[in-house]
């Protein structure tokens, strides 16, 4: 039972500083752990149902933190804007590719995760472009294969930070998970 509190500890740990991370200002276009932690809930939470509530969790608290930072006229980034619920269904989609990420093979984390940073980069820009969002002009992405292609070039800056982050937090999740995981092996054999 004490194993499992400090797992949990440990999980909401992880959330609180995801979604802490997220809103730090000035950070590069792109570079936040979401990506990394929903692909390591949905690898190693056992209970499937409960791996969402990891990326959801960090995706709420960070929304709700920019949202009372743009109350307080502290950011211009609102925490809470029309289509979000499309965002938290990408996550979810994402935990889901977790699953089929084998936590003890380093190539299937990596290829793993480049998959999520790229499934994460079509899809969202394509519901950028398919729901209206606004190019650097202020204007609609036209219904085109040209205005399609001009909203992902113009979210290109983040491809590059997403790849980035989630390779780099990837490796610190699966890697201290990895760690801790063999560090109690070996206590129990010491016991």
């Amino acid at each position: 039972m004490k194993l499992d509190k400090s797992i949990a500890w440990s999980f909401a740990i992880l959330v609180l500083m995801a979604a802490l991370y997220r809103i730090i200002p000035s950070r590069p276009l792109g570079f936040a752990p979401q990506i990394a932690i929903a692909l390591f809930s949905g690898s190693v939470v056992a209970n499937k149902k409960y791996s969402f509530l990891m990326p959801l969790a960090s995706m709420f608290l960070s929304d709700l933190l920019y949202q009372a930072l743009y109350a307080a006229g502290l950011s211009s980034i609102q925490g809470f804007y029309d289509g979000q619920i499309a965002n938290y269904l990408l996550f979810a989609g994402l935990t889901i590719i977790g699953f089929g990420i084998n936590k003890n093979n380093v190539f299937n984390i990596a290829g793993g995760s480049i998959a999520g940073v790229l499934i994460y980069f079509i899809a969202s820009n394509f519901l950028v472009w398919l729901g209206g969002g606004l190019d650097i002009a202020g204007q609609p992405y036209p219904k085109t294969f040209a205005g399609l292609s001009a909203c992902f070039i113009a979210a290109e800056p983040f491809l590059k930070g997403s790849f980035f982050a989630t390779m780099l937090f990837s490796t610190i999740f699966f890697g201290s998970y990895h760690l801790v995981n063999k560090y109690t092996a070996k206590q129990a054999v010491v016991s």
